[in-house]
Parts: structure tokens; C-alpha cells; sequence
């Protein structure tokens, strides 16, 4: 009788054919890193340093700063308004029985503009010149019985009184009737009017406006801090909205008082206006010089950073950027003048500025 042994057994084909994608991916990630760990001691600083020895200064703009001519201007808004300015109104109530005056038409100082009736009154005015006439007759014959002792002297004064009395009545209806006609009060250009022929107005019905155009008041005001800089005599330049045009005004008069509400002073200035181009009302941009300074200290605007305590900014001292506080003057449209904090001929960095810092290595780009 024979006895089978068994011996261990060899994988099976389906096994061998599932463990061979692990040997593949095995070898794959052998050779990977094999590539990789060269490259890695490849870039490693040769003398174990850790790269952190060597940076390089930062390229920065500087300017040498130099004493310069600037004007000292100051902008502000301004507002134009005619040289004379009325609200026509009647000085009596009443029928109109004439308008004598074209809309937006030119009219001279004492021209009638219009007439309210005034029929009652010229009536009176009639019946007081008769009544004067017949007194200053008997008043004369008065006077001559006077001469010839024909009346006392008492009798006389009492016809010349009543001559008095009805002159004195005559002028009253005059006045009377010189109410009813709205007279040009100066020379200039009426608006639109209001109201018509048979109207029935009033001293508060607005009839039409007068305005004097030539020459134009520029109304503006400016800080109080500048008000001790400004002298009768200076010229101020404007721009209107709407015009590339450039004007020139001289001013005339200054506010004594400062504006409690605004701490501003209000000034006014005249300016030419024979083309008519400039009207009343008209919002202006206006430029005032204040005088020129022959040794300001300019640098570019972008070179001051505002910081809490001020102004700041940084000079190239030693081959790095230092800080420096400064107090500003003039501004101009690019720059702004250095009134304390630096001196004529120091380097002042005008570029990369936000990313500065005290002592940072800084080199001038050339």
C-alpha cells in the first residue's frame, strides 16, 4: 500500500497575474525618487547657508532736491453777479395802461418802462392849478391894496398862506402821479416781465427784473488763514462752467469780518464783460495768486505719505532708506512744496514708497 505525501504547492497563475501591477508600480516609484534626490542636493546652498545672506538692495527713484521759483496759488469757487441788480416793482396799486419795454431788451437809465392809470389823479392835479391860479391873483391884488393901505397886513398873509397851502397840495398829486410810472432806475438789460396791459397790481407784484452787465461782480471767499494776503488791487483768473475761457478780475473789496459759520472771507472782485459772455449766477473756478517764493523746496506729491503724527518721507542716506517727518507749504498739480524737514541738496526717494521701511538697503536706478 503505498502513502502520497503532498509538498507545498506553487502560486497559481491567476495570483501571479494580479501581483504584477504592484511590482510595476513599485519600480516606478523607485525611479522617480532616484531622479529627484540629486536635484534636491543639486540646489542646496554648497556652503550650507540656507540662502539667506544675500539680497539685493531695492532700485529706487531720488531726486536731489534744489531751491526753485513756484507762485503760491489758492483755488476756490466763485459766483458771478451783475454790477447792478433790481426787482422792478410799482410804488402805487392800480390798473397798467402801458408796458413800453421789449423782453431781454437794453433800456437807459430814466427810460419809462410802464404806466399804471392815473386818471383821478391828473384830475386833482387840474382842479388844484385852477384853484392856485385864482389864489395867487387875489394874492396879488392883495398886495397892492397892501402898498396903498387898502388891507392890514394880517388880511395879506392869509391870501399868501392859502397861495402856500394849494403849491404845497399841487406838488403832493405831482409826486402822486410820478408813482404811477416805473422808471428805468439805471442803465442796463430788463427780463422777462411778468405782467400784461390791464393787469391790476400792487408794490409787492414783481414786473420784471434789471440787471446791469458790464462790468460783472465775482463773489468768492477764501480761508481765514489767507485772509491777511489778500490786498485790493490782486488779480483773480476764472473758468464758467460750459467755457475753455480763461477771465481776469480785479478785486475791489474785501469783508472786514470773518464768516463765523464757514471761518471764510468773502471777497469781490470786477470783471470786464463787454462780449455779454458772462452771466449772473454763473458758478466759476477761481485762481488766486499769492505771491511767488524763489527758494521753495518741490518735490513730487507721490514722494509724502500722510502718517498719523503728519507728513513723511524718506531719504537716501548711506546707501538706505531713512524716514524723515516734514511740514508742507504751496501744492502745485504734481508737487508740493517741503517747508521743514529736509535741506536743499538731500536725496529724496520718489519711487516705490509703500514698500520702504527704515534702514532698507536702497540703490538709485540709473
Amino acid at each position: 500500500m503505498s502513502t502520497a505525501s503532498s509538498s507545498p504547492s506553487s502560486p497559481s497563475s491567476d495570483e501571479a497575474r494580479s501581483r504584477a501591477p504592484l511590482f510595476v508600480i513599485g519600480a516606478v516609484v523607485l525611479l522617480l525618487a532616484g531622479l529627484a534626490i540629486p536635484r534636491l542636493f543639486a540646489s542646496a546652498p554648497a556652503n550650507g547657508s540656507g540662502g539667506g545672506g544675500g539680497s539685493q538692495p531695492l532700485g529706487v527713484d531720488v531726486l536731489a532736491v534744489q531751491p526753485s521759483r513756484v507762485t503760491e496759488t489758492l483755488q476756490t469757487s466763485a459766483t458771478l453777479r451783475a454790477n447792478e441788480s433790481v426787482d422792478l416793482t410799482a410804488e402805487s396799486a392800480g390798473k397798467v395802461t402801458s408796458i413800453r419795454f421789449e423782453e431781454g431788451a437794453r433800456v437807459q437809465a430814466g427810460q419809462l418802462l410802464l404806466t399804471i392809470n392815473d386818471a383821478e389823479l391828473r384830475a386833482e392835479r387840474s382842479r388844484l392849478e385852477y384853484r392856485l391860479q385864482l389864489a395867487e391873483d387875489r394874492e396879488e391884488r392883495q398886495k397892492r391894496l397892501l402898498d396903498r393901505g387898502g388891507v392890514s397886513q394880517e388880511e395879506y398873509d392869509a391870501v399868501a398862506n392859502e397861495v402856500s397851502v394849494l403849491q404845497a397840495e399841487l406838488e403832493l398829486v405831482e409826486a402822486r402821479i410820478e408813482k404811477t410810472k416805473v422808471r428805468a432806475p439805471f442803465s442796463g438789460t430788463v427780463g422777462l416781465r411778468n405782467v400784461s396791459e390791464g393787469s391790476y397790481i400792487s408794490p409787492q407784484t414783481p414786473i420784471t427784473t434789471l440787471q446791469s452787465l458790464n462790468p460783472m461782480k465775482v463773489d468768492l471767499s477764501v480761508p481765514e488763514k489767507y485772509g491777511g494776503r489778500i490786498e485790493t488791487g490782486q488779480t483773480v483768473t476764472f473758468q464758467v462752467r460750459g467755457s475753455n475761457q480763461t477771465y481776469s478780475a480785479s478785486v475791489y473789496a474785501i469783508e472786514p469780518r470773518i464768516e463765523p459759520s464757514t471761518r471764510t472771507v468773502r471777497l469781490r472782485a470786477r470783471a470786464a464783460n463787454d462780449d455779454g459772455s458772462l452771466r449772473p449766477g454763473a458758478y466759476a473756478d477761481a485762481t488766486l495768486r499769492l505771491g511767488t517764493r524763489q527758494d521753495a523746496l518741490m518735490v513730487p506729491t507721490m514722494a509724502v505719505l500722510p502718517t498719523l503724527g503728519g507728513q513723511r518721507l524718506f531719504l537716501l542716506k548711506d546707501g538706505a532708506a531713512q524716514p524723515r517727518n516734514v511740514t508742507l507749504g504751496v501744492r502745485t498739480d504734481s508737487t508740493v512744496q517741503i517747508t521743514g524737514g529736509i535741506a536743499a541738496g538731500d536725496s529724496v526717494i520718489t519711487s516705490g514708497i509703500q514698500n520702504l521701511r527704515a534702514g532698507l538697503p536702497v540703490t538709485p536706478n540709473r
